[in-house]
């Protein structure tokens, strides 16, 4: 049975990932969002504690 031996197919496997893990990151690290998130406004706002009227 050939396909049990694995020195043609270990191969083609390296080969195939080393092709997969030299094109597909810079495809995926190129990847831009089409709407990047702006912050609406830079002040802060007054926070007032809660006074807990069982306490």
């Amino acid at each position: 049975m050939p396909q049990l031996n694995p020195a043609p197919w270990f191969m083609i496997l390296v080969f195939s990932w080393c092709i997969f893990l030299s094109v597909l990151p810079p495809k995926v690290m190129a990847h831009s969002f089409p709407n990047d998130p702006n912050p609406q406004s830079t002040k802060t706002t007054k926070t007032t504690p809660w006074t807990w009227p069982w306490y």
